[in-house]
């Protein structure tokens, strides 16, 4: 009877046992995927920003080209009218 007695109470420790491993699991895979969202974003959020970047500085180079070139056309015309 004693034995019986031991082996429940060895078998119940085991499956509570097992049971917080399961949940420190759980707990764990749930900060790694939180972790993970918050990395993924931090690093969207950077590409994003780099590459706005990126385009505002080729914008602003297309921009002082197109400008200059208006600006050297509209000098020309200006030179031709005024000989």
């Amino acid at each position: 009877m004693k034995e019986n007695a031991v082996i429940t109470i060895i078998s119940i420790t085991i499956i509570v046992l097992n049971m917080i491993m399961i949940i420190v699991l759980d707990i764990k895979n749930a900060i790694m995927m939180a972790t993970m969202a918050e990395v993924t974003a931090v690093v969207m959020a950077e590409i994003t920003a780099a590459t706005m970047a990126e385009v505002t500085v080729v914008v602003m180079a297309v921009i002082t080209v197109v400008v200059k070139d208006v600006a050297a056309v509209g000098a020309g015309c200006f030179n031709l009218i005024n000989n």
